[in-house]
């Protein structure tokens, strides 16, 4: 599941804690339909199949009018497009603001851009990087405001010693294992493996979380991997964490976060992360202090990286010091229902 569904539901949840009414407009088939229950949080069942779905447009207007709704945050690229519908054709007194998350495939031309920004109150990124990437794509850059992502502390004791020394029995980890894992759906763990390969070293165990056997098997088979690799396919989020303390580093090979809270979960679980230097994950990452970047593609960059990691444990625990310090103090999901809450009651004041 993608970390977009649980920083939606973190948010829904966030601010119906702090006592505001939310609804949450969702097709009933989805996997966040279930994630997002919460005794403050109304599910609405709605359709969403399209931008130009009319009968979700009225769907939106009924909402909007029945439960006297301030503002539409949209957070999807269907419903970006049905709730300024909606809102235009049928004249609703609400504001309307997108969320964006991710490396924006959909940012479109200038009549898209155009249509976006005459229409909303503001686009919403979770990261300086996010922002940076739709300035240059044409977005002025008074209309993007960052909030970003955090985690709530709850989320973090989702973990026992038990259940990690059962997953590294299952794994068969040994204490001489140096363990490389990726917790991702499909990004570009092929770097990972290549730089792997580069490496050479028979004691790496290799582990993904996210991705299926037929994703990764290629790409085992083009680099000729003799090391020990385990694919875990979809992990349940309960069981996450523990992946995490099984790992020696965390390796996000993307070109598409917008944050990358995986990282942040990987560090509050005392696992040292190098990422690509790409969008919002320099937002997360301080480059040798609390983990390391390497450039898209360098795979001898990374290589050298993961080397360091694994050689040098006075390192090792310099990166945990620092990567706890940001997990828990600096992108919490307190501070981020604060930026929620600021920026909302600036909009309706």
């Amino acid at each position: 599941m993608a970390g977009s569904t649980y920083s939606i539901t973190y948010l829904a949840k966030g601010l119906a804690d702090r006592g505001h009414k939310v609804f949450a407009g969702l097709r009933k088939e989805m996997p966040i339909w279930d994630l997002i229950e919460h005794p403050g949080v109304t599910r609405v069942p709605m359709r969403i199949k399209g931008k130009f779905d009319f009968e979700n447009w009225r769907e939106i207007r009924d909402l909007v009018r029945n439960e006297k709704i301030d503002i539409i945050n949209a957070q999807s690229s269907h419903d970006r497009y049905t709730s300024i519908f909606a809102k235009l054709r049928f004249n609703l007194p609400v504001q309307i603001v997108h969320t964006r998350r991710q490396n924006p495939l959909s940012a479109g031309g200038w009549l898209q851009r155009k249509f976006y920004i005459k229409n909303t109150a503001n686009i919403v990124v979770i990261s300086d990087g996010l922002k940076r990437i739709f300035i240059e794509k044409g977005y002025p850059e008074h209309h993007i405001k960052v909030i970003h992502n955090g985690i709530p502390k709850k989320r973090f004791e989702q973990w026992s010693q038990e259940k990690v020394e059962q997953f590294r029995k299952q794994l068969n980890l040994q204490p001489e294992d140096k363990v490389v894992g990726c917790i991702s759906r499909f990004k570009e763990q092929p770097q990972l493996i290549e730089a792997i390969a580069r490496l050479n070293d028979p004691n790496i165990k290799l582990i993904f979380a996210g991705i299926s056997p037929e994703q990764i098997q290629p790409y085992l088979d083009k680099f000729n991997i003799e090391n020990e690799v385990h694919v875990l396919g979809k992990v349940p989020p309960e069981d996450i964490l523990n992946i995490y303390r099984l790992l020696d580093v965390n390796v996000l090979a993307s070109t598409m976060d917008g944050f990358g809270l995986v990282l942040v979960e990987a560090m509050a679980m005392e696992c040292p992360v190098i990422a690509t230097n790409f969008g919002g994950i320099p937002d997360v990452i301080e480059d040798g202090v609390n983990g390391f970047l390497f450039e898209n593609e360098d795979i001898g960059g990374l290589a050298e990286r993961i080397q360091k990691v694994l050689s040098d444990n006075s390192l090792r625990q310099q990166l945990i010091t620092n990567g706890l310090k940001t997990a828990f103090e600096k992108y919490t999901m307190e501070k981020t229902i604060d930026g929620y809450e600021e920026y909302f009651e600036s909009l309706v004041r």
